[in-house]
């Protein structure tokens, strides 16, 4: 992941002043390949603990938003997401 950077007197294109994930980001997209999930998550049922909705992240924590099931069935409720704690929506449940 690392470039070998502009030439001197050169300004840098985003593809080489570029570091880590955005990076990585931008070389897949050279690629033709998508680093990260971007698609909404699976709204059309509630998750469950035998049945969880997933949410993948790189990081031990992840903010996410519930708008509802069925989608857009209730205001928009954030929350922060640990590997830790398991979260239900205070509106809907799922």
């Amino acid at each position: 992941l690392y470039a070998e950077g502009a030439k001197p007197g050169e300004v840098p294109s985003d593809d080489i002043h570029a570091t880590g994930l955005e990076r990585l980001q931008i070389l897949g997209e050279k690629e033709g390949v998508e680093v990260f999930d971007l698609k909404p998550l699976d709204s059309s049922r509630i998750g469950t603990l035998a049945d969880p909705i997933k949410v993948y992240s790189l990081a031990p924590e992840r903010i996410i938003g519930c708008t509802g099931s069925p989608a857009e069935s209730h205001e928009l409720h954030w929350m922060n997401l640990t590997t830790e704690k398991v979260r239900r929506c205070p509106e809907c449940g799922s």
